[in-house]
C-alpha cells in the first residue's frame, strides 16, 4: 500500500464523506478475521468509488473480486431503481461474509454474487454494463480486461485497483515477481490501447480509470 504522511491522511479523511457505520465495521472485522486484510477497499477509495458510481448511475455495474464485500457495497449505493451489480469472487470461502453485509446495507437485492473462477463466469454474463471495477489476481488483469471491454458500453468506465502495487511499478523487479511482471505489463498495454483512454490516481495503492471510447 503506497503510504502518505498520517496527518495529511488524517485531514482527508476528516474532510471526505463520512464512512457508513455498517462499512466501519465490515472493513474492522476483515482486518479481525482475514490474513490479507489490508486488501479490503477502505473509506477513502470506497467514497470515490461511491462518487464514480453515483456520477455514472449506472444500471448494471461487474466487480472482478468481491473479497469481503466493501466495494461492492461502495458501488452498489450509486445504483439507481433497478440497478444491479454482478460481483465474482473465487474464494467461496468469503461468500457468506459478504452477503450479511450486504444485507446489513439493505443492498442485498441489487448484488448478485457469483462464487468462482471469472474467466469462467464471464463469458456466460450476458449483460452490457456502464461500469467495472478490476480487483482480482492480477496476474490475470490483461487476461479480464479483455473479458470485460466488450461488455462495457461505449463511454462506460473500468476502474482497475492496486496498479501502483506499492510502488513496486518503478523499483528493481525479480523475474519470479510475477504479479509486478503483471501489474507493469497490464499498464503498459493500456496506455497504448486505442480503444480506451486512461488515467492513474495516485490514491491507496494506485487507482486507474479506464474510459471506453
Amino acid at each position: 500500500m503506497m503510504k502518505i504522511d498520517q496527518q495529511l491522511e488524517n485531514y482527508i479523511l476528516a474532510h471526505t464523506v463520512d464512512e457508513d457505520p455498517v462499512l466501519k465495521r465490515l472493513y474492522r472485522e476483515t482486518y479481525l478475521k482475514l490474513v490479507n486484510g489490508r486488501m479490503c477497499s477502505g473509506h477513502l477509495q470506497g467514497s470515490l468509488l461511491t462518487f464514480f458510481s453515483k456520477m455514472i448511475a449506472p444500471k448494471r455495474i461487474l466487480e472482478i473480486g468481491t473479497y469481503t464485500g466493501y466495494s461492492a457495497i461502495c458501488l452498489a449505493k450509486g445504483l439507481p431503481n433497478g440497478g444491479m451489480l454482478h460481483t465474482i469472487e473465487i474464494n467461496d470461502e468469503l461468500e457468506q461474509f459478504a452477503a450479511r453485509y450486504f444485507e446489513e446495507t439493505g443492498l442485498r437485492d441489487r448484488i448478485v454474487q457469483h462464487i468462482g473462477d471469472a474467466t469462467d463466469i464471464l463469458p456466460h454474463l450476458n449483460e452490457k454494463f456502464e461500469l467495472a471495477f478490476l480487483d482480482a489476481d492480477k496476474r490475470q488483469y490483461l487476461t479480464h480486461y479483455e473479458m470485460i471491454l466488450p461488455k462495457i458500453i461505449p463511454g462506460g468506465l473500468i476502474i482497475a485497483d492496486n496498479t501502483l502495487w506499492g510502488g513496486k511499478v518503478i523499483g528493481k523487479i525479480s523475474r519470479n515477481d510475477e504479479q509486478t511482471l503483471a501489474i507493469l505489463a497490464f499498464n503498459d498495454f493500456i496506455k497504448t490501447d486505442p480503444r480506451v483512454e486512461a488515467t492513474i490516481l495516485p490514491v491507496r495503492d494506485g487507482m486507474t480509470l479506464i474510459y471506453k471510447k
